[in-house]
């Protein structure tokens, strides 16, 4: 009897174009159950940790809906044959599936949609090896970037990976997505050093490089990945660090000039040796009395060497930050993930492998942007004015220049890299829910105050920063010509070819989100 349900399953996988049901969904979990066993944890809503099991991996407040009456169940894969399983039963069954490692997207793809749905939860597949005669690690996507960095950090002191500043992200996606951090002036982005990957496929077949093909390979690295498949693991190459390295931030309001500071800053930091990332960070602070705000920058640096190295370089180059020794901290690259992490100096590194059972109460919305040519002061002065009118607003300006300006745009799918001076965040947060079109509506003035004085034709936009302002599809729709619009913003003259290989792989369009990648021509 089992293997005739077995060759039942495998025809219905063959069926097309499944639409989502009642039926289907009442479907789903026997088949899930069948393939995976009843050790296998599966959450719906008639469990009593499904609420918990949804919030502890959901960040921003304002996209978590754990009474979403489409989300089926949460699935938390503990082995890569559940994730098959997965896969397979959703096809058959014609429900859409929703990937999440650490949860950290702005938008809440990766858990929400319009359309019946269950939830891949990466985070039990966190294993991480270090082969450091090799420099090389295999990291698993639910691993987070804290974990990862301190299992570097225990094979050795002069070994690093380039990515991000946040411990808490998920790997999964943030390598995927193109993976953004203090070394990429020097080292460039996580996808630069992705030498391999296992993904399953859209049959539940497992790849790596060798059996997926060089055009699927190209393809995961700056996508985000989850058009094409369910990434599994990565395979990094590892970069070489000094035992010393020197971090500092220091801040500067507007009443202390810091609008001629920044305006200099935009015409160094992208020429800096490549050793020093320099960014800078305006954002809200408390002004002279208590009742009024004003604009204070915060200037972060991470120098691969010296503190006295680096105050000779910022000497010569940005006098105007007036930096001193005092400023300065010499610690070993662990110690600076921390620093960057937002944690005082001396904090234990092990603070990098917590995971918060419950993400904090908040509610956010970010935009990204990418500047070719310095804004002008006055420019500048519109931009802080309109951030007063926020109650808590914050921008990342994030240096490029150094070795970003010798990797093709086309290497791989992430195309943001020559020309640019800087990366521009924007990040607003609030705490009450009744403020939430009062901060949408403001942010969406900052990027209109911005427009003159970022990219054009298309205005670019960084995929980890996901912004459904830029372009969207239903849940359970795909407009090709609406795609268009979010794919060039987001991948640029690489988008065609990402399409090309999203026919070749999943031409039933069967791996689909909102800002999901297409197939040029849908089945």
């Amino acid at each position: 009897m089992k293997e005739v349900f077995v060759s039942i399953l495998v025809l219905l996988v063959l069926v097309s174009d499944a639409k989502a049901t009642n039926s289907n969904a009442e479907t789903f979990l026997p088949c899930l159950r069948f393939r995976t066993g009843p050790e296998h944890p599966i959450y719906t809503p008639d469990n009593s940790t499904f609420v918990s099991t949804y919030l502890s991996y959901t960040k921003n407040k304002r996209c978590s809906n754990p009474n979403n009456n489409n989300l089926i169940a949460i699935i938390a894969a503990k082995h890569e044959s559940h994730v098959q399983a997965t896969l397979v039963c959703a096809k058959i069954n014609g429900i859409q599936i929703r990937i999440r490692s650490g949860g950290h997207d702005y938008e809440g793809l990766s858990y929400i949609s319009s359309v019946p749905f269950v939830i891949l939860d990466m985070n039990n597949l966190r294993s991480i090896t270090v082969d450091v005669s090799n420099k090389k690690a295999w990291v698993e996507a639910g691993a987070t970037l804290g974990e990862l960095y301190t299992k570097i950090s225990e094979a050795s002191k002069t070994l690093a990976f380039p990515a991000g500043t946040c411990p808490t992200v998920g790997a999964g996606g943030h390598i995927a997505g193109g993976g953004f951090g203090n070394l990429i002036r020097k080292y460039g982005l996580t996808v630069d050093h992705v030498v391999d990957a296992k993904l399953v496929d859209v049959d539940g077949n497992i790849l790596d490089r060798s059996s997926m093909g060089e055009d699927l390979f190209w393809a995961i690295r700056g996508s985000g990945g989850a058009s094409f498949g369910v990434i599994l693991s990565w395979k990094l190459n590892l970069v070489e660090v000094p035992e010393t390295l020197t971090v500092f931030k220091v801040n500067k309001s507007l009443e202390q000039g810091v609008t001629d500071v920044l305006y200099k800053w935009q015409h160094v930091s992208s020429k800096l040796p490549r050793e020093l990332f320099l960014s800078a960070s305006p954002g809200i602070t408390k002004g002279a009395k208590s009742s009024e705000k004003t604009i204070a920058v915060t200037f972060s640096a991470m120098f691969l060497g010296s503190a006295k190295n680096l105050i000779a370089i910022l000497d010569e180059n940005l006098p105007e930050l007036g930096i001193k020794r005092e400023d300065c901290n010499e610690m070993s690259w662990i110690d600076t993930v921390t620093f960057w992490a937002g944690f005082s100096v001396g904090t234990p590194t092990s603070v990098l492998l917590e995971r918060p059972l419950v993400p904090p109460g908040t509610f956010f919305k970010s935009k990204s942007d990418y500047v070719k040519k310095p804004i002008p002061k006055e420019g500048m002065d519109k931009i802080f004015k309109t951030m007063l009118q926020f109650n808590d607003v914050w921008m990342d300006w994030s240096p490029y220049g150094g070795v970003m300006e010798e990797i093709p745009a086309n290497a791989t799918a992430f195309p943001h890299r020559k020309g640019n001076l800087y990366k521009v965040q924007y990040f607003a947060t609030w705490t009450d829910a009744d403020a939430t079109d009062a901060n949408l509506g403001l942010m969406k003035e900052l990027y209109e105050v911005a427009e003159p004085y970022v990219s054009s034709n298309p205005r670019e936009a960084f995929l980890n920063y996901r912004d459904m302002d830029v372009g969207r599809n239903p849940s359970g729709e795909t407009s090709v010509e609406e795609a268009k619009i979010y794919g060039t913003k987001y991948f640029l003259g690489n988008f065609e070819k990402l399409m090309d290989v999203k026919a070749k792989y999943d031409p039933y369009n069967f791996f689909r989100y909102e800002q999901s990648i297409p197939p040029l021509r849908i089945m």
